[in-house]
């Protein structure tokens, strides 16, 4: 097991975990619960996603990559209906709210 991202906090570590387990990359977060001790702890407290077999390394990277070019606003997004589940989802994000589903291509 290696540690693979270190999210902002729960929201993002969650989605994606969602986004790789969708491309069939298993991963766990670890420390998500630390941050209730903010304060009182002198650590780094962001939730950090952990991948489970390391031969996946190179595609969760890449798909993690994509996500942070298109989420940093490389290709913006216009407001979309996802095809998963169909809610609507506003201008400007990659990932369904509801299901963590990507935009579509």
């Amino acid at each position: 097991m290696r540690a693979l991202y270190q999210a902002a906090d729960r929201i993002e570590a969650q989605l994606l975990h969602d986004l790789l387990d969708r491309h069939l990359i298993r991963t766990v977060i670890l420390g998500d619960a630390l941050s209730g001790a903010a304060g009182e702890l002198p650590l780094d407290l962001y939730p950090t996603l952990w991948l489970i077999d390391d031969d996946d390394r190179e595609r969760a990277e890449a798909v993690l990559a994509r996500f942070l070019r298109e989420g940093l606003g490389g290709h913006p997004t216009p407001a979309w209906t996802c095809p998963r589940c169909g809610e609507r989802v506003e201008a400007g994000f990659a990932l369904c709210w509801n299901c963590a589903t990507p935009y579509p291509e």
